[in-house]
């Protein structure tokens, strides 16, 4: 086998030209989904404390920060809601004048087909306990939960929204969906399961930006344990029969094991979601001045393009396209 001097790997790398030439997993603005929190109580963004850089927008503000993300190339959007008030059962989740519902049909009127319109359709940040299904002699209770998801995801399809994304973690969440959708007579609106959502440390600043946490207990029942790749394909193939079009792992950085396994098994669009933890981090340390934030993104987001992902959720996609070629 031949080996040192005549191979000499270096070689490949000696300029910028040769770099990018052997440079493969390649991170383009359109591979990324821009995350927006609108809060119908806000009247001007309102800063996330734990997110810099990132803001609970007025309903109207939704228009602006679109705007935004389709100057920076990136061409799709997943809101999330904070509604202006919530109860046990979250109704506000499919109300027709709903916090979502207004935004969706604001975004379509304006920018039509330009942007991708995605919705979570979860409980957390509309019922008053703050867990993902409803409440049934104190517990979560799965199959009284599915006909409210179908609700909401028809709703969402009705303002306008491209893609449903459930969330919930609920058993036959796909199933319930895809079978409202289609009733309701709207066969054409894909279904972006979270399929592989693991009980994850990464989710805290998120549940401030939603304002989302749970009021007693934790999710541990309904999440996944982060011990079982397996388990992770397992949700991941049943939702695919049940009629998921993309199937998503969250968090990303964590689990790219878990996306790098199921890209070997599954032939369908998988999409990664780079948890507000993990942004987070990297903000920390990069205002300490102990990484070079820009380089550490692009260092991310080529782990989880490389890792299998097609579609990278995450909360830097809006900058991406301006120092993408600088790093």
């Amino acid at each position: 086998m031949e080996g040192f001097p005549k191979v000499r790997m270096r070689r490949l790398r000696r300029t910028s030209a040769l770099r990018n030439m052997m440079f493969k997993a390649r991170i383009h603005p359109s591979d990324l989904v821009q995350p927006i929190f609108v809060d119908e109580n806000a009247k001007i963004p309102i800063p996330i404390n734990s997110m810099p850089g990132c803001y609970r927008l007025p309903i109207e503000g939704v228009l602006k920060e679109v705007n935004e993300v389709l100057e920076a190339g990136v061409k799709a959007v997943i809101l999330f809601g904070v509604p202006a008030r919530k109860d046990e059962a979250g109704s506000a989740a499919f109300a027709d004048d709903g916090v979502i519902q207004r935004a969706v049909s604001l975004i379509k009127r304006e920018y039509g087909d330009e942007v991708v319109v995605i919705t979570d359709v979860c409980l957390c940040e509309y019922t008053s306990h703050g867990h993902c299904g409803l409440l049934k002699g104190g517990m979560v209770d799965n199959d009284l939960t599915l006909e409210t998801l179908g609700k909401i995801a028809v709703s969402h399809a009705q303002a306008g929204a491209d893609i449903v994304a459930p969330s919930s973690m609920m058993d036959g969440q796909v199933r319930s969906i895809r079978s409202a959708l289609d009733d309701a007579g709207f066969k054409d609106v894909a279904i972006m399961a979270y399929s592989a959502k693991y009980a994850s440390c990464f989710y805290g600043p998120f549940r401030e930006a939603a304002n989302s946490a749970p009021q007693f207990g934790d999710r541990k029942s309904y999440q996944m344990a982060f011990g079982s790749p397996s388990e992770a394909m397992r949700e991941i193939e049943l939702d695919i029969m049940e009629g998921a079009d993309i199937v998503m792992v969250k968090p990303a950085l964590a689990y790219l094991d878990i996306i790098s396994l199921a890209r070997s098994m599954f032939n369908v669009p998988i999409a990664a979601y780079n948890v507000s933890g993990e942004y987070a981090m990297i903000k920390a340390a990069a205002r300490m001045g102990w990484i070079n934030e820009k380089a550490a993104i692009f260092e991310v987001l080529t782990a989880i393009k490389r890792a299998g992902a097609d579609i990278i959720i995450t909360y830097f996609a809006k900058e991406v396209n301006s120092w993408l070629n600088q790093t």
